[in-house]
């Protein structure tokens, strides 16, 4: 491992989890079981086996009851910090940039993995990497965000390179960063809910306001800081467990 890999994590597992009421009625979404073993648990011990040695942990709904089953279990074995959003739930970048505010990220780089997905086949540790070679422009890609060609409702396009290009949810015929005519020579990948931030993206994110979501942020800063789309190997395995259906 080289020392400009991530070795800090966030863990985004704030949210209400509506998709999996009644479960998430009593309990936060992060400590619903899948196939006996709480989500949190099942992330935690992957970050730990793929190198990573803190874990950063945004808490919302059923905070307390999520705090106190990470501490009774010593972490899982990572240094755990919590980021607290009691007071307001701010969205997937509102969540990351709150985190740099309270002064919990460091100066990166930094992982960032959804709670309720489950990555394998996959070397966490290697996306960063990857994704911080120059560009023809000679910017370093300020994020790399892990892909797949499963499908998606939502997908984010890229062009030829990988570079990120726009969004679109082809149901509702909405789009971002693109037009619909440009967007037909475009990529489109599913996001897989796990992505790594550079120093210079950390940065960036101060000036944005308290909620928003991480995917607008990637798509205002791409023309002039390069956000690299990585495509998940053949072999790995990429489940939403936030889904009724998944979760059974």
């Amino acid at each position: 491992m080289t020392e400009d890999r991530p070795r800090t994590a966030m863990i985004l597992a704030a949210g209400l989890g509506t998709r999996l009421k009644p479960l998430t009625d009593s309990m936060p979404k992060a400590l619903v079981p899948y196939r006996g073993t709480p989500m949190i648990q099942r992330l935690m011990l992957r970050l730990r086996e793929a190198g990573f040695t803190r874990a950063v942990i945004n808490v919302h709904h059923f905070a307390d009851m999520l705090e106190d089953f990470v501490r009774s279990h010593d972490g899982f074995g990572l240094d755990v910090a919590f980021s607290d959003e009691r007071d307001l739930l701010r969205d997937t970048g509102g969540g990351i940039r709150h985190a740099v505010m309270s002064g919990l990220l460091g100066e990166g780089p930094v992982l960032v993995h959804n709670v309720d997905i489950i990555a394998s086949g996959i070397d966490l540790q290697a996306l960063y990497p990857q994704g911080s070679t120059d560009t023809d422009a000679g910017n370093h890609d300020a994020a790399t965000l892990l892909v797949s060609s499963r499908t998606s409702s939502r997908y984010l396009l890229t062009d030829s390179t990988g570079l990120l290009r726009g969004w679109t949810y082809p149901g509702k015929g909405l789009f971002k960063g693109t037009t619909p005519e440009a967007a037909e020579a475009l990529q489109p990948h599913a996001f897989s809910g796990i992505h790594v931030l550079t120093p210079a993206a950390l940065e960036l994110l101060q000036s944005w306001p308290e909620v928003f979501s991480i995917i607008d942020f990637y798509l205002e800063i791409s023309p002039s800081h390069p956000v690299r789309c990585i495509q998940a190997p053949a072999r790995a395995v990429i489940t939403d467990i936030g889904k009724p259906g998944q979760l059974r």
